[in-house]
C-alpha cells in the first residue's frame, strides 16, 4: 500500500460518456487518486479536453506530471458537453475547449477562476477523404453542390466543430445546411467523422486540420477556400468546479500550456502557430 508520502503511479483516465455518466466517471477517477487511508498520494488534476488533443497529450502530460509531481486525469469529450457539465457542477479543474465560445460563455457566467479565456492552440477546417479510396481528390466547390456525395459534418447542436462548420459553409453556400439534404451525415466531432469515412459510410467530411493530420485514416482533399477561411482558436480556463486544493496546480497547468516549448509541441502535432500567445 502506498503511503501519503509515497510516489503515486501515473495514470491517464480516458473516458467517453453521456450526459448522465460524466459526473460519475469523473468521481471514480478522482477516487482513484486517494489511498485507503483517505489522504491524497499526490496532487491530482482533472482536465476536460477535446479529442483533438489526444495525440499531443502523449508528450505534454508526462512532461507536466514529471516536472510538477501531479497526476493528470483527462476526460475527452465534445466541448459543448463539457461546458454543460461544468455548469452542472462536474468536478473538472481545467477546461480545454475546441473553440473559444464555450469558455467565453462560462466566463460571462462567472464560472472561470483565472479571468478571460486564454487561446492555447489554433487550427483550421479541411475537407478529407479516405486514404484507401482511389478516387481523385475532391474540392470544396465540387463536393458541396453534389447531392450524391455523402458528406459528414460536425453537428452545430452538439459540438464546437459543428459551429465552425456552419460558419464556413454559410460563406460558401448559405443554404447548404438545409436539413432536407439527405446526403449530410452529422457527427459529434472529428474522430466520429473520420470513423464514418473509414467505415465507408461517408465519402468526404469536414474536420479540423489537426485531426486530419493525426487521424491516419484520411487524407486532406482540399483546404478551406480563402474567401471562406475561418481560423479556429482553442480556448482554456481554470473553471469554478476546480477542487479547492487543486487550484494552484490547475493554474500551473494552464500556464504550462502557454509556454514556448509546449507551443512547439502543438505545432509538431499539426496545430497552427498562434498569432500571439497569452
Amino acid at each position: 500500500m502506498a503511503s501519503a508520502h509515497g510516489t503515486a503511479k501515473k495514470r491517464h483516465t480516458i473516458m467517453k460518456f453521456g450526459n448522465v455518466g460524466l459526473i460519475m466517471a469523473i468521481a471514480i477517477g478522482l477516487a482513484g487518486a486517494f489511498g485507503t487511508n483517505g489522504f491524497a498520494q499526490t496532487e491530482s488534476l482533472t482536465v476536460g479536453a477535446p479529442p483533438s488533443l489526444r495525440a499531443v497529450f502523449t508528450e505534454i502530460l508526462p512532461m507536466f506530471e514529471r516536472e510538477y509531481g501531479a497526476s493528470v486525469n483527462v476526460v475527452y469529450a465534445p466541448s459543448k458537453t463539457l461546458s454543460h457539465q461544468i455548469e452542472q457542477g462536474a468536478p473538472i479543474d481545467v477546461f480545454l475547449a475546441a473553440g473559444t465560445d464555450e469558455v467565453a460563455q462560462l466566463y460571462k457566467k462567472g464560472l472561470t477562476l483565472n479571468g478571460r479565456p486564454r487561446t492555447y492552440a489554433q487550427t483550421s477546417l479541411v475537407l478529407v477523404m479516405s486514404t484507401e479510396t482511389l478516387a481523385t481528390l475532391v474540392s470544396f466547390h465540387d463536393a458541396l453542390p453534389n447531392r450524391t456525395t455523402r458528406i459528414a459534418l460536425g453537428d452545430p447542436r452538439t459540438s464546437a466543430l459543428g459551429d465552425v462548420t456552419a460558419r464556413v459553409l454559410a460563406r460558401v453556400n448559405p443554404n447548404y445546411m438545409d436539413k432536407s439534404r439527405s446526403n449530410i451525415i452529422y457527427a459529434s466531432h472529428s474522430e466520429d467523422i473520420i470513423n464514418l469515412i473509414h467505415a465507408g459510410k461517408a465519402d468526404v467530411g469536414l474536420v479540423y486540420r489537426v485531426d486530419a493530420i493525426n487521424g491516419g485514416q484520411v487524407r486532406i482533399s482540399d483546404e478551406t477556400p480563402a474567401e471562406s477561411y475561418v481560423p479556429v482558436q482553442f480556448g482554456q480556463a481554470v473553471v469554478s468546479t476546480c477542487q479547492e486544493g487543486a487550484r494552484g496546480i490547475a493554474k500551473d497547468f494552464s500556464d504550462f500550456l502557454m509556454t514556448p516549448r509546449v507551443q512547439k509541441l502543438l505545432i509538431k502535432y499539426g496545430f497552427d502557430s498562434l498569432p500571439t500567445v497569452g
